[in-house]
């Protein structure tokens, strides 16, 4: 993929100032994409208006043919991929390699245990994230791709697919009832249900600052949660919830909605008790979201064998919870 770009990028020998065609044949870590969104992926900087142009006018060839923006890549295609000058971007911050905590790893999956504060890519003002780091740690590998998200916050089990053909096979997961997620959460008030349904449609927009927010909205998305009590604390209850859905910020709308913020939720939370919380030398305090996906099962894409993968909680989090369990805390 990176030798992609360069070849998309380089000038050739010759004193013309054009651009060389660059030819490519797909491997199994393409098999089964788009073909617009495999050019998308390997031509950034360039508009997207631009790869939809080539693609009308049939600059892009797949196996010497025609083939249109729906086309699905197949092992062995030989694309052609006309001239095109990446932008100059004014800036650029390279993602420094990392690596992070495993969970779990084969050949066709990687678990990882993601920390708070780490977003999943870049995007949104984040210049990188978890995805760009791992592959600059990892130059060999052909393929890795998320196959979920967690917010920048959310601590916990992040699975990626090693191979096109896990992601597919997890996504079909997601999209049935085949993955059980699962995450700890801590919220303000004393949550009365032993186990409750919460199904609130959720409803996707934008601030004034251009930040992603999401309301509940009769118009939204049909959202299912399902909170577990755990644990009554002082002023405070630590939940399990359980998701149905997979919609964006849904365990964080679903629990503000219904009264019992989570705590250090910077979006939809109490902010006065963040503050509180956060403050230096505050007992209780964290400085964190109280949001940590635990554990998650699935069906493993290959061996059809269920694989359930756990994430410890985090120190912070476990931390906050005894500082509520000493005599007192109530204060």
């Amino acid at each position: 993929m990176n030798e992609l770009r360069h070849q998309i990028e380089k000038e050739p020998r010759s004193t013309s100032n054009a651009l060389q065609v660059a030819y490519v044949t797909i491997d199994e870590s393409g098999e089964g994409q788009r073909i617009d969104n495999f050019l998308l992926k390997v031509s950034r900087g360039v508009p997207k208006s631009h790869i939809y142009r080539i693609l009308r006018s049939g600059e892009v060839r797949v196996n010497k043919g025609r083939i249109d923006a729906t086309y699905r890549l197949k092992i062995g295609d030989i694309i052609r991929i006309p001239p095109m000058r990446v932008a100059e971007r004014a800036t650029t911050t390279e993602a420094p390699p990392s690596e992070f905590p495993i969970l779990f790893e084969d050949t066709h999956l990687l678990v990882l245990d993601k920390p708070a504060g780490v977003a999943v890519h870049g995007g949104s003002g984040v210049a990188f994230g978890v995805i760009e780091q791992l592959r600059r740690a990892r130059p060999e590998a052909k393929f890795l791709e998320l196959v979920h998200r967690l917010d920048r916050e959310t601590s916990g089990v992040l699975v990626l697919a090693k191979k096109r053909s896990a992601l597919v096979h997890l996504h079909e997961q997601m999209r049935g009832e085949g993955m059980d997620k699962r995450y700890f959460t801590c919220v303000a008030g004393e949550f009365n249900n032993q186990r409750q349904h919460v199904k609130l449609p959720l409803f996707k927009y934008s601030t004034a600052e251009g930040e992603r927010r999401v309301r509940v909205q009769d118009d939204g998305l049909s959202s299912h949660t399902i909170f577990n009590r755990l644990e009554v604390l002082p002023g405070f209850t630590l939940l399990e919830a359980e998701l149905k859905t997979g919609r964006t910020h849904q365990i964080r709308v679903h629990l503000s909605h219904s009264g019992f913020p989570i705590v250090g939720d910077d979006k939809y939370g109490d902010f006065a008790l963040n503050k509180a919380l956060a403050r230096s030398g505050a007992r209780p305090g964290i400085k964190r979201m109280f949001l940590h996906a635990h554990r998650l099962t699935l069906t493993h894409p290959v061996t059809g064998e269920p694989l359930t993968v756990s994430a410890p909680l985090p120190r912070e989090c476990g931390d906050f919870l005894q500082q509520l369990r000493e005599p007192g805390a109530a204060a």
